[in-house]
């Protein structure tokens, strides 16, 4: 009797919700009868749409979610995804349009585990005055020559330490080496910090703490969630030690990292809690965007010899000039390499390894007839453009020399994201990819240990790209 009783009212409540569900939406929508929403569906009750999103993010065409609605519905749909109802762009204008756009009109908006995890002052959540104050500190820190010869210097001395354990009998995996590189020089950047105990302990509590990134918003004991938590704040408790190292020892006024580009700032709203918990939020692409970018370059040069052989011969001639003149490599000499930015450039095309960004409306926006609702969430998806075949002639080809006469500022091509909250780290993660790649094609030929390498560019790839390498004559 009871068990009846239970379902009866387990079904009356599930009932109501959805009865709730609908009219808030339909109410939603009949107050905007004067613009016209885009077509699409808002799948089931509740969860919308979200299982098929994500089930499709991690398989091997993640574009397939929206290149089945796009040819229903058009470039711009509505959908619901992540617990809000959204309006998906998959239209390079519409893009540009909200990524310009101010703190006014769109407000950055992600998935609860994610915000919880960032913490409200994360410089990806915060808006206004103390957003572009951080973000200006930063991005001209990141620009600076200062920094790009001290990332140039620990970037080559990584990379050959690296290098040099490689054996030619058992396979590379390039991502773990590329994730330790990569991970070293962000940090030295960040804190100061050099390899060591320290530098371990931080590593072992950060694989923690992305763990929980896109986990379930539940944060109980045991849970994804609460574990990313536990380690986060460990984390912050090892850069707060730090800071507060620098403030008893006297803040340095030609800056040497971020923490004392941030120090040096007057700003009251610069606490050290704020400082040590967006140190560590920008630690992510040390270990996930930069890393990708250079095993999906190997993956694609892998996959076609006539790029890989322009590439090494370019490199080449700048290592037998490096010989000549018996100095070290600067930042300025691995830039100016012209084939190798296009490969990076199609690299960055093909992986897309910040997929796009969300955002929420403030107010009711209408961008080329669509409608945007107020309160509704808007997803700018870069995979979308850079896969159409209508902006890039046979999008799935790896194709360098495409770049060669195409204009990088056009708003088919976003990698880095843009407007105010332009990815400040775009030129160091170009440098750090054209070191690596000018190291490995000068000492090493080698070829894919799997006949078939996953293209899996979100958070982190399926397969660690195993090579197997053999070294060459200098």
């Amino acid at each position: 009797m009871m068990d009846n009783i239970w379902i009866v009212f387990v079904s009356v409540f599930l009932l109501c919700t959805v009865i709730l569900y609908r009219n808030r939406l339909s109410l939603m929508l009949k107050s905007k009868h004067r613009n016209q929403l885009p077509l699409g569906t808002l799948g089931w009750p509740l969860i919308g749409e979200t299982i098929e999103f994500v089930s499709c993010a991690y398989s091997d065409r993640p574009e397939s979610f929206m290149d089945k609605r796009r040819s229903m519905y058009g470039k711009v749909f509505k959908s619901h995804i992540f617990g809000s109802p959204t309006i998906v762009s998959t239209d390079a204008d519409v893009n540009k349009f909200i990524l310009q756009s101010d703190a006014k009109v769109f407000v950055p908006s992600y998935p609860k585990s994610l915000t919880e995890l960032m913490g409200e002052s994360s410089i990806l959540l915060i808006n206004g005055s103390l957003q572009r104050r951080i973000h200006g500190l930063i991005g001209a820190f990141f620009k600076s020559q200062q920094l790009k010869a001290q990332i140039t210097r620990d970037m080559q001395k990584y990379v050959q330490e690296s290098m040099a354990s490689w054996r030619e009998d058992s396979p590379v995996y390039i991502q773990d080496e590329t994730k330790k590189i990569a991970f070293h020089v962000l940090v030295k950047a960040l804190i100061s910090l050099d390899p060591g105990e320290e530098m371990e302990l931080l590593k072992k509590h950060f694989q923690e703490f992305i763990s929980g990134l896109m986990a379930l918003p539940i944060n109980l004991p045991g849970t994804k969630l609460y574990q990313s938590l536990q380690a986060k704040k460990k984390m912050v408790k090892l850069v707060r030690r730090i800071i507060q190292a620098k403030r008893n020892s006297g803040i340095c006024k030609v800056p040497k990292d971020v923490v004392d580009v941030l120090l040096n700032d007057a700003s009251e709203k610069l606490t050290d809690d704020l400082i040590a918990d967006n140190i560590i939020d920008m630690m992510i692409p040390g270990e996930d965007s930069v890393p990708v970018l250079m095993t999906l370059a190997t993956k694609y040069l892998s996959e076609c010899p006539a790029a890989l052989q322009q590439l090494t011969e370019e490199n080449l001639k700048l290592k037998k000039l490096q010989d000549q003149v018996g100095e070290p490599l600067c930042w300025s000499d691995y830039l100016s390499l012209p084939f190798t930015q296009t490969v990076i450039n199609e690299t960055l095309r093909m992986g897309n390894i910040i997929i796009g960004v969300m955002r929420k409306a403030l107010k009711d926006v209408e961008i080329k007839g669509h409608l945007i609702p107020q309160g509704w969430c808007v997803f700018t998806n870069f995979r979308s453009v850079h896969l159409d075949d209508k902006n890039y002639e046979c999008p799935y080809q790896f194709n360098p020399w495409r770049w060669q006469d195409k204009d990088m500022s056009s708003c088919n091509f976003t990698p880095f994201g843009g407007g105010q909250r332009l990815c400040p780290g775009l030129d160091l993660a170009r440098l750090e990819a054209s070191i690596f790649l000018h190291h490995f094609v000068t000492q090493f030929r080698w070829h894919a240990e799997e006949d078939r390498i996953v293209n899996f560019p979100t958070v982190r790839m399926k397969r660690r790209m195993p090579v197997m390498v053999r070294r060459v004559e200098s």
